[in-house]
């Protein structure tokens, strides 16, 4: 098993190979990150991971973007590439597939672009269906 010195990393990339995510392509979009990164030689401040189900099955294929908290969806290998070279190159985001950021006093927050469902409330289900 690899253990990577994270030191010197800017980005963690979280993408999504969870059942849905995996049916909409998820390891074609996993190794077109890992392929542009490599080839933009971005190795050295980007480092990824593979996850299991992120809860937004509805916005597959989910790419996650830390420290800033993007959540991207329907992202394909073609969008992938994109993402890689604005997004962790460039420091552009691509505003048009992203579903949440995050906010540093609020938490998560939808995007004002995003068309995904606002899904169950996670308050909702953790109390049986009353708001707490």
């Amino acid at each position: 098993m690899t253990t990577w010195n994270l030191i010197g990393m800017k980005h963690h990339v979280l993408i999504c190979n969870g059942g849905s995510c995996m049916r909409k392509g998820g390891e074609e979009v996993t190794l077109a990150i890992r392929e542009e990164i490599a080839m933009l030689e971005l190795d050295g401040i980007v480092h990824t991971t593979r996850t299991r189900c992120n809860g937004r099955c509805q916005d597959a294929c989910v790419v996650i973007v830390y420290p800033e908290g993007v959540w991207y969806n329907g992202v394909t290998p073609e969008k992938a590439r994109e993402l890689v070279r604005r997004h962790l190159r460039d420091g552009e985001w691509l505003e048009e597939t992203i579903t949440y950021r995050y906010e540093e006093k609020q938490g998560l927050m939808m995007s004002k672009q995003s068309n995904a469902p606002l899904g169950i409330s996670k308050l909702c289900k953790a109390t049986g269906g009353t708001k707490a």
